[in-house]
């Protein structure tokens, strides 16, 4: 009787875990790689993209975008989104400034002005986070129906309460400590994005809560059997969403130096954008700071790019919708060869 060959099953698999080990340190070493062509292609056309202001500049925005794009990561790991995300910038810029305005016209000291516009700013944010999760865990009602309808509310309290038009009375204390700021020579906005950044990241990788977001993205079922009560982690993912668009509103009106009812704009799009172009899986279970971060650096490079090069808004917004759905596409496909 001829003896059984075993090495061959055993060599297969040795190579299918090649190729696999290999796809993912493609995968992985895709991004960085786009964003050094993008770069040099920009470069190619305008030289100033390259240039030490420039550079600068470019590591300012993505400071702002990284905030949006973790506080999108966070919702997106449970297999949700927020919508509404730019709508609530607007708002939390709208209120925080007519609240510091209130205050100077009171005669307050600028200190006590300050806190006024930072607890009027956060507490907006936290109620619209209160509000998406608690009617998304508690009445079981989609995050896509839940934060479009929430995105119209905050559209309408932030125009409501500026007439429209943009709120003046932001003091210069607001300015110089979220804007003009530095520490060691570097802008206040990349100092807070990093700080933020390395505290979620020990949240998300550290700490129960943040292991949780990973099981329920995954399998929400299992989650529940194994004990962590879905319904309150969901309210606080969405509350921890909001806080962070929060800080990033209050960020952003410190650097135009009034309320904007438009401040948020496009962020909605754009954070979603940074979030899945970083990696992050719109399935759930998949992605973190690193992600987020990476990401919102390749739409930044891309816009800026795109400005510098004449390229017009409109346009950039097809390219970003496009951007999405090839994100969404290659995660769907990364998910069947799984």
């Amino acid at each position: 009787m001829a003896d059984l060959d075993l090495s061959a099953p055993l060599a297969s698999s040795e190579s299918g875990a090649r190729v696999a080990s290999l796809r993912k340190v493609v995968f992985q070493a895709a991004l960085p790689i786009a964003l050094v062509v993008l770069i040099l292609a920009f470069a190619a056309v305008d030289r100033r993209v390259v240039s030490a202001a420039n550079l600068m500049n470019i590591a300012q925005q993505t400071g702002y975008l990284a905030l949006f794009a973790m506080a999108q990561t966070t919702v997106i790991l449970t297999r949700g989104f927020d919508l509404a995300l730019g709508p609530t910038v607007s708002m939390v810029s709208v209120g925080a400034a007519l609240a510091m305005a209130s205050a100077t016209t009171a005669h307050q000291e600028p200190s006590v002005v300050l806190l006024v516009g930072l607890g009027a700013g956060f507490a907006l944010g936290a109620a619209c986070g209160l509000f998406n999760g608690a009617v998304i865990a508690l009445l079981g009602v989609s995050p896509f129906v839940t934060t479009l309808g929430s995105y119209n509310i905050a559209i309408g309290i932030a125009t409501t309460l500026s007439s429209g038009r943009p709120v003046q009375g932001v003091p210069d204390l607001f300015t110089r400590l979220f804007y003009g700021g530095t520490v060691l020579g570097v802008p206040a906005a990349i100092v807070i994005a990093v700080a933020v950044g390395v505290l979620l990241h020990l949240m998300l990788k550290r700490t129960v809560f943040g292991r949780s977001l990973y099981l329920i993205g995954t399998n929400p079922r299992a989650a529940t059997v194994g004990g962590i009560p879905v319904r309150r982690m969901l309210v606080a993912t969405y509350l921890l969403c909001s806080g962070l668009s929060a800080l990033g509103a209050l960020m952003l009106t410190a650097r135009t130096g009034s309320g904007e009812p438009n401040l948020g704009g496009s962020l909605s799009l754009q954070a979603i954008a940074a979030a899945v172009v970083g990696g992050t899986s719109l399935a759930g279970g998949k992605g973190g700071v690193g992600t987020a971060v990476l990401g919102a650096l390749f739409v930044t490079i891309l816009s800026n790019g795109m400005d510098l090069v004449g390229i017009g808004g409109y346009v950039q917004m097809v390219v970003l919708g496009a951007i999405v759905i090839a994100g969404v596409v290659l995660d769907r496909a990364r998910l069947e060869r799984r």
